[in-house]
């Protein structure tokens, strides 16, 4: 059960950021080559959907 809740946290932790990374990269790559286009901006959306660039402040009062 807890081996369990490692590895979802490990998924959560490490991989969903480097996929969000790798995603981001790529738009950037495709969108220098071949200018903006609905891929690239897709690819985009799906990266902020997975992981936002900016995180915003979490205010405690």
């Amino acid at each position: 059960m807890i081996q369990k809740r490692i590895a979802q946290w490990a998924v959560m932790a490490i991989a969903v950021p480097l996929a969000a990374a790798g995603v981001r990269r790529l738009s950037h790559t495709l969108e220098a080559r071949r200018g903006p286009s609905g891929v690239t901006r897709m690819l985009t959306k799906g990266a902020d959907l997975l992981r936002p660039q900016k995180a915003k402040r979490r205010r405690f009062f």
